[in-house]
């Protein structure tokens, strides 16, 4: 499953770091390319001609070579690879990660990287349970990187606890794990929709809502990452999700993503509506700014169409459509409802109640409420892990 991946490896200074030649060994046995970058400090721990020899490719560790002149891009290197791993990763290197500090060419590819990026933490067993480490762990995680979770035993202080370096041949098979599930929905098309509508005024306001798009973004490259051919609708936001397998379709206001949702639907396989679409419009828009004349200002709302509703309608029983409800109250009962008046398959409830969770947080915590009723809850946690969660949950229907 890693034959012909090309896999780079990032060293921090960690005593773990003598683990890394067996784990390249591995990586090359299973048919992977592999190149390596690592920190100056790390030298101290594995030789970068060691791992050059093993690698079968030079060792980047400076950004430039005073000898010749030559660059050592960040941004090639973090270009090239199908998947970034960081291991050792020490708690130093982690909090310059959580904090985007770029002090050494592996900091700059991190940044730079544009695969998934996988980061080992190897540590004494105080330094792990550190809230600082475990709250730069869990910002990591929030920005879409893969924790591969250290094991308890001895460590180099002679003490006994968590922070060893998980074994190479386990960080193999987690790489395997990853890239097998990426083929999961090979030749499937997936319709998301996502972010905010805009509903104008005037040409300078407009009404619209707090929704920041990333559920959407990461539901979409969730899919992407699966396989999946993905036709992603958003509203406007401040970044959208970047991959080959995710073609973009801007949109405004609710009438413009109803038109875009309702063309594509027929040919989607899978149809996850995430995006907070207005209900209401104002009837109309004044061609020309309103001047601040009056007292008082009266807006003529009217609804406007339902897409989930339509969609719902146009659905065969070889399509799954999936919806969201932010509810603040009777959040269970308003859920369900909406489940069955909708003709879904499943519907994602979160509350406005829960702290960390809706619009603005990189987090979120979820219900997924099937159609027969089957409730599974979700602990708190990173939006990226919430779409992995439902993209398992749908993986199950599908197979």
């Amino acid at each position: 499953m890693l034959k012909g991946k090309k896999i780079l490896i990032g060293i921090t200074a960690g005593i773990a770091a003598y683990k890394i030649p067996f784990l390249i060994r591995l990586l090359i046995k299973e048919g992977a390319e592999v190149k390596v970058v690592m920190t100056a400090e790390s030298c101290d721990f594995v030789t970068p001609l060691s791992l050059s020899v093993l690698s079968q490719n030079p060792v980047s560790i400076e950004p430039f070579n005073k000898a010749d002149g030559s660059w050592h891009s960040h941004i090639e290197l973090g270009s090239w690879a199908d998947a970034f791993i960081i291991a050792p990763l020490t708690a130093n290197s982690m909090a310059k990660m959580a904090t985007g500090i770029t002090d050494n060419l592996l900091l700059a590819t991190y940044l730079a990287a544009r695969c998934p990026v996988f980061y080992a933490p190897s540590m004494d067993v105080d330094m792990y349970h550190h809230k600082t480490t475990q709250q730069n762990i869990f910002t990591l995680k929030s920005y879409g990187n893969i924790l591969i979770a250290p094991n308890s035993g001895e460590l180099a202080s002679g003490l006994t606890g968590m922070g060893r370096l998980e074994e190479p041949q386990k960080i193999v098979e987690i790489l395997q794990s990853y890239f097998t599930k990426n083929l999961s929905l090979s030749g499937k098309k997936v319709l998301i929709s996502s972010g905010p509508t805009i509903e104008p005024i005037d040409p300078v306001r407009f009404i619209s809502n707090h929704s920041s798009g990333r559920m959407g973004n990461a539901l979409a490259y969730e899919a992407a990452m699966r396989g999946a051919e993905v036709i992603f609708v958003s509203g406007p936001v401040n970044e959208y999700p970047e991959h080959p397998s995710i073609k973009l379709v801007k949109v405004s206001s609710a009438s413009e993503m109803y038109a875009s949702c309702t063309e594509v639907f027929p040919k989607a396989d899978i149809c996850i509506m995430a995006a907070a679409v207005a209900d209401y419009t104002p009837q109309n828009p004044e061609p020309e700014k309103i001047k601040k004349n009056e007292d008082t200002l009266k807006l003529d709302l009217v609804k406007t169409r339902d897409i989930l509703r339509d969609l719902g309608k146009l659905k065969n029983k070889n399509q799954l459509l999936i919806g969201f409800a932010l509810e603040t109250k009777n959040e269970i009962d308003n859920a369900i409802s909406k489940l069955h008046t909708k003709n879904l398959d499943f519907i994602v409830l979160n509350s406005l109640k829960n702290e960390g969770s809706g619009f603005g947080f990189d987090t979120n915590k979820v219900s997924v409420i099937s159609k027969d009723n089957t409730i599974s809850e979700f602990e708190l946690k990173p939006k990226t892990e919430v779409a992995a969660d439902l993209f398992d949950i749908i993986q199950k229907e599908i197979v």
